[in-house]
C-alpha cells in the first residue's frame, strides 16, 4: 500500500503530531469534520438517485421506505438496472483495484490501521449505487469506510505510531456514525467497541473530538436524517422488565436468522449459472418483487422506522413487513449489493418488538407501551447485528432522551449479546470475516502475530553433515561441547533430520553405523512464512526444543533454525506490548 507523499506533512509538523496528544486530538477533530462532509455528500447523492430513479416527490425528511406505493415498472427497472450497474462497476474497479478492500475492523485487527483511500472510494461508489437504486441495505459501510480511510491516509502522512494510527482510524469511523445519527457519544463508542477494540484514556480525546466535530459539521449544514417524532415510552415496571427480556431474546434469534439467511442466499447465488457481475441484477429483480408489495423494504428504512414508532403500522402489518424486510436484506447482500445492516437492523428491530409484544400481552408481561417494545426490539436487534452493546445503549439514550429507557436498553443489549454469543458466536461483521477464513473476533490488534513470522525469528544455519557419514567419523569431527546439534542432509542436499551432539557421543560406532540411524525430527520442519503461533504449535506437536526452517516442504532446502525457547520469548514480549497498549500504559514520548 503506497504511503502518502511526505511533503503534505512537513517534518516539523509530523514530529509535533507524533509527540503531543493535543495535536493528535486536533488532527482527529479535523478528520471528524471531513468524515461528516463525506456522510452528507453520500446521503445527498443517494437521495437524488432515489428521486431520479423512482420519480417521487419527497417531504423534507422523506425516504423511499416511507412511501405507500411506487410505480411497478420504475421499481423493477431501478433495482434491476441498479444491480447491473453495481456488477459492472465491480468488474471495472477490479481492473484498477484488484485486491479486496480492507474495512476499518480488519485494518485495525491485522494491518495496524493501514487502509487504502483508493480502495475505499470503490466501496463508496458501490454503496451509493446499491442504496441509490433502492437495495434493502444501509449506507453505514460507505460512511465508516471513507471516514476511516481518510484518517488512515492522514495518519500515515504524519507518520504516526501504529497504535495512534489505529486510534485515528477508529476516530474517523466514529465521526461518520456520529454525523449519520446525530449522536456523538454513539459515534465514540462505535469507534471504541467496533473499530479500536478497547477503551483507554489515551484514546478518548481524539475519538471524542472527532465525534463531536462530525456532529457539529452536520448541524451547521442542517443534516439530521435520524430525527424521530416525540415518543411516549410509558412506565417501566417489573412486568415490563420480563417483557423486555423476552423481546430481547426473540429479537436476537431473529437477528441470527437474518445473518444466517444472508449466508445461505449468497451460497444460492454462487451456484446459479450467472456471472458474478450479473448476480446483483438478479437480486435486484427479486427485491423489486417484494417492494411492489410494500415500499418500506427499500433502502435502509429510516422513514419506515419513524412510522412504526408513530403507530402507523398495525402488529399484523408489522409482522408481514418484518418478513419482507428480512428477506429483502438477505437478497440484497447475498446477491452482491454493497452496504451494511446497521440502519436496516434498527428498522427490523422496531418491527420485531412490535410483533412480539402482541404475543406477550395475553401473558401479562408485555411492556407498558408499543413504543417501548419497539425500541427494545430495535436495541436488541442492532446489538445482535453489529455486536457493540454500549453503542446501542448510547444511541437509544441520545435518540429518546429518556433515562428510564436507558435501563431497558441495558437489559436488551446484555440479553441480546449473550444470546448471539451463545448460539451463533459472531456479529454480522465478524461472521463475514469467519466465512472468508479470517480468525478475527474483534478489532483488537492481532496483526503482530502474522508479522512476527519464523523468518524474523530464525537463527543462521548450523553445521551440517551428509546423512551417510559414519558415527565414528562424526565423533571425530564434532567434539563434545562443540555445540548442541547438527543438521543432516541427504545426497541431494535436502534436509533429512537433526542430530544431537550429545546423542552422537553416546552412540556405538561399531560395524560402520551411520548417523542416519540417530536422525530425529526428519519430518518436522518450519517454513519462513509461518507465524509465531503456528511455530509454537508445531513445536508442541513435534515435542522438540528446536526445529529446522526450510524454504518449502518440497525442496526442503535448509535456511535456518528456530528454538522453542526463542519463539516463546518473542511471543511473550509481543503479548506484553499488546497488553500495555490495550491498557493505555504506553504514553506519548517525551
Amino acid at each position: 500500500m503506497r504511503e502518502p507523499r511526505s511533503f503534505l506533512a512537513p517534518v516539523w509538523l509530523r514530529s509535533w503530531v507524533r509527540a503531543d496528544e493535543i495535536w493528535l486530538t486536533l488532527l482527529s477533530a479535523l478528520l471528524g469534520g471531513v468524515a461528516a462532509l463525506w456522510v452528507i455528500g453520500i446521503s445527498t447523492v443517494t437521495l437524488m438517485l432515489h428521486r431520479w430513479l423512482y420519480g417521487v416527490a419527497y417531504a423534507p425528511t422523506g425516504h423511499l421506505s416511507g412511501l405507500d406505493h411506487l410505480s411497478v415498472l420504475r421499481t423493477v427497472l431501478a433495482l434491476t438496472l441498479g444491480g447491473l450497474a453495481v456488477g459492472v462497476f465491480g468488474v471495472v474497479a477490479a481492473v484498477f483495484v484488484p485486491r479486496q478492500p480492507v474495512d476499518p475492523i480488519e485494518a485495525n485487527a491485522l494491518h495496524g490501521g493501514r487502509m487504502s483511500l483508493r480502495d475505499s472510494l470503490v466501496v463508496v461508489g458501490q454503496t451509493i449505487l446499491s442504496n441509490g437504486s433502492g437495495a434493502s441495505i444501509g449506507l453505514e459501510a460507505g460512511f465508516t469506510q471513507i471516514g476511516s480511510a481518510c484518517a488512515s491516509w492522514a495518519g500515515r502522512a504524519f507518520r504516526v505510531r501504529r497504535d495512534d494510527l489505529r486510534v485515528l482510524v477508529g476516530a474517523g469511523a466514529g465521526a461518520a456514525i456520529g454525523a449519520a445519527f446525530n449522536a456523538p457519544v454513539t459515534g465514540a463508542f462505535y469507534a471504541f467497541e467496533l473499530v479500536i477494540g478497547s477503551y483507554t484514556l489515551a484514546s478518548l480525546p481524539p475519538v471524542a473530538a472527532a465525534a463531536l466535530a462530525g456532529v457539529g459539521v452536520a448541524h451547521v449544514l442542517h443534516h439530521n436524517p435520524m430525527a424521530l417524532p416525540p415518543l411516549s415510552i410509558g412506565p417501566l415496571d417489573w412486568n415490563a422488565g420480563i417483557g423486555v427480556v423476552l423481546i430481547s431474546v426473540l429479537s436476537a434469534l431473529t437477528a441470527i436468522a437474518v445473518m444466517f439467511g444472508v449466508t445461505q442466499v449468497e451460497k444460492v447465488f454462487r451456484r446459479l449459472p450467472v456471472p458474478g457481475w450479473g448476480r446483483p441484477a438478479l437480486g435486484g429483480l427479486a427485491v423489486s418483487g417484494l417492494a411492489v408489495i410494500h415500499p418500506s423494504v427499500l433502502s435502509s428504512g429510516h422513514e419506515a422506522m419513524r412510522r412504526v414508532l408513530s403507530g402507523d403500522f398495525t402488529p399484523r402489518m408489522a409482522a408481514g413487513l418484518l418478513l419482507l424486510k428480512a428477506v429483502a436484506s438477505a437478497l440484497s447482500i447475498g446477491s452482491g449489493f454493497r452496504g451494511g445492516l446497521f440502519f436496516a437492523s434498527l428498522y427490523l428491530g422496531t418491527l420485531a418488538g412490535t410483533v412480539y409484544t402482541v404475543f406477550l400481552t395475553p401473558l401479562g408481561v408485555a411492556p407498558g407501551s408499543m413504543v417501548l417494545a419497539a425500541l427494545v426490539g430495535m436495541s436488541a436487534m442492532a446489538v445482535a447485528v453489529i455486536g457493540s452493546p454500549m453503542t446501542m445503549v448510547c444511541l437509544a439514550l441520545e435518540m429518546t432522551g429518556s433515562a428510564v429507557f436507558s435501563g431497558a436498553t441495558f437489559v436488551a443489549a446484555i440479553i441480546s449479546l449473550l444470546t448471539v454469543r451463545r448460539l451463533f458466536g459472531y456479529s454480522f461483521a465478524t461472521w463475514r470475516f469467519h466465512l472468508r477464513g479470517e480468525s478475527i473476533r474483534s478489532a483488537v490488534d492481532v496483526g503482530w502475530i502474522r508479522s512476527l513470522d519464523v523468518r524474523r525469528m530464525m537463527r543462521p544455519i548450523p553445521r551440517s553433515l551428509p546423512l551417510r557419514t559414519s558415527v565414528t567419523r562424526a565423533q571425530k569431527v564434532l567434539a563434545p561441547g562443540s555445540g548442541q546439534r547438527v543438521i543432516l542432509l541427504d545426497d541431494d542436499g535436502r534436509y533429512a533430520g537433526v542430530l544431537g551432539i550429545a546423542d552422537l557421543h553416546l552412540a556405538d560406532g561399531a560395524r560402520g553405523q551411520t548417523v542416519e540411524a540417530l536422525a530425529q525430527h526428519g519430518g518436522d520442519v518450519l517454513t519462513p512464512l509461518m507465524n509465531v503461533r503456528e511455530a509454537i504449535e508445531r513445536f508442541t506437536q513435534a515435542e522438540a526444543d528446536a526445529l529446522v526452517v526450510v524454504d518449502d516442504v518440497v525442496s526442503r532446502k535448509v535456511v535456518g533454525l528456530l528454538t522453542e525457547q526463542h519463539a516463546l520469548r518473542r511471543y511473550a514480549e509481543e503479548l506484553e506490548r499488546s497488553r500495555r497498549s490495550l491498557a493505555g500504559e504506553e504514553s506519548f514520548p517525551t
